[in-house]
This record gives structure tokens, C-alpha cells and sequence, in this order.
């Protein structure tokens, strides 16, 4: 069974999902406390850089910052956090990631595959895709809020991030579920006013929960 360190749940909220390291210093200095870096292009010439870079913000800022599939690089320049995919968890060294002491956040789309990595111990789950997202290919169809209200409950005492299409308009509702953490991509990367994006999403998650019935809410 593997073991992997437990997220600072006080600065698990707001999420947002980068693709540039200068993206993490900008949300890293308005506040934010979580933040990915996920390159998608393998071939990317500078991968490596800015991987030291984010986890040097990292450090900086105390923040949970977690590098997206590179994770021989997290191990190699010791990252707070590694995110895998469910095509990257069967290619990976989890015991490797586990023995570096590294967090280790996993991706899962339906509730068979959340059960079959909480299994795993990570450090959290991310529940996604919630909404349609033109910013990853998606085999799986958009959970909705139903399923991700029935996954989050499934997940128990591990951690929970939101994800796939979650912007301002669907925020609270999202929140209301119960989910420990919101990640979001385009809200904050094509927002015109970043800080004030921020602002707004921060007001959200501290807004407190209603205890309400999963499918008459929801459906």
C-alpha cells in the first residue's frame, strides 16, 4: 500500500490548472494557494525549467504547487505535488513518487474509476470532468452535478478538486456539493481582470454549505 502526504486542506480551494510557469507567479501573488503547471506538449523545449521554476514559486510562496505527468522531474527536483492522469497511473513509479514523499493527486472520471484509485491513498481526487471543456480531449462524458455530488460522498475522507468547465456562473453550485477544492483553466487564463476573477471565485468558496437532498437539488 503506498503512502503519500496529506494537502494543507486550508489552502486547498481555489485550483487553477496553467500551462506556463509565469501563470503560477500571477496567481501564486494574488493569493492563490494550489496551483498545477500541466504542459501538454511533450516536446516542449523548456519543460524541464519550467518545472524548477514552479516548484521554486512553490517554495517562495508557500504554496501546494503540483507538476501535471512529469513526474520523474518533480522526483528529480523534489515538487510539492505530482497530478497524474488515468492513462499516466498504470506507466508510472508510484513508490518512487511515495518514497519521495511527494503529494500525489489522481485523475478520475466515473465512480469506478474513483474507487479504484482511492484505493491508492492519494494525497487527493479530482472529479471531472463536470461540465463540457474545450481545453482537454475527453473519452468520458460530462459528469454533471448529480454524479459529482454521489462521487464526492463515494470519496470519503479523501480530498475532492472539481473540475472540467467550471467558471463563475456555476461556481457556487459546484461548491455546494460538498467538494473541498474548484480547479479552473480558461476562468482564470482568458479572464480579462484576473485579480478580480480571483476575488470572486475566493468569495465562493467561502461561502458556507447547504445540507440539501443530492437529486432534488441537482436534477
Amino acid at each position: 500500500m503506498f503512502t503519500f502526504p496529506k494537502i494543507d486542506r486550508n489552502k486547498f480551494g481555489l485550483y487553477p490548472v496553467v500551462d506556463d510557469v509565469s501563470w503560477i507567479k500571477t496567481v501564486l501573488s494574488l493569493g492563490v494557494k494550489t496551483v498545477q503547471l500541466r504542459i501538454k506538449n511533450p516536446e516542449q523545449a523548456d519543460i524541464e525549467e519550467q518545472v524548477i521554476k514552479a516548484i521554486e514559486l512553490g517554495r517562495q510562496y508557500d504554496a501546494q504547487v503540483f507538476i501535471n505527468d512529469y513526474w520523474q522531474l518533480a522526483i528529480k527536483h523534489k515538487a510539492f505535488g505530482i497530478h497524474l492522469g488515468q492513462e499516466d497511473i498504470e506507466i508510472a513509479d508510484l513508490q518512487a513518487i511515495s518514497d519521495a514523499g511527494i503529494c500525489l493527486g489522481l485523475s478520475t472520471h466515473d465512480d469506478s474509476e474513483l474507487l479504484k484509485v482511492k484505493a491508492l491513498n492519494p494525497s487527493y481526487l479530482a472529479l471531472g470532468h463536470i461540465f463540457p471543456t474545450p481545453t482537454k480531449d475527453m473519452p468520458s462524458q460530462p459528469q454533471g452535478l448529480v454524479n459529482l455530488a454521489k462521487n464526492q460522498q463515494l470519496a470519503g475522507d479523501t480530498p475532492t478538486v472539481a473540475i472540467g468547465g467550471i467558471d463563475l456562473t456555476v461556481a457556487e453550485q459546484v461548491w455546494q456539493t460538498g467538494v473541498d477544492s474548484i480547479a479552473v483553466v480558461r476562468a482564470i487564463t482568458q479572464a480579462s481582470n484576473v485579480e478580480e476573477v480571483i476575488t470572486q471565485f475566493t468569495a465562493i468558496l467561502a461561502k458556507p454549505r447547504e445540507k440539501k437532498n443530492v437529486e432534488a437539488t441537482y436534477e
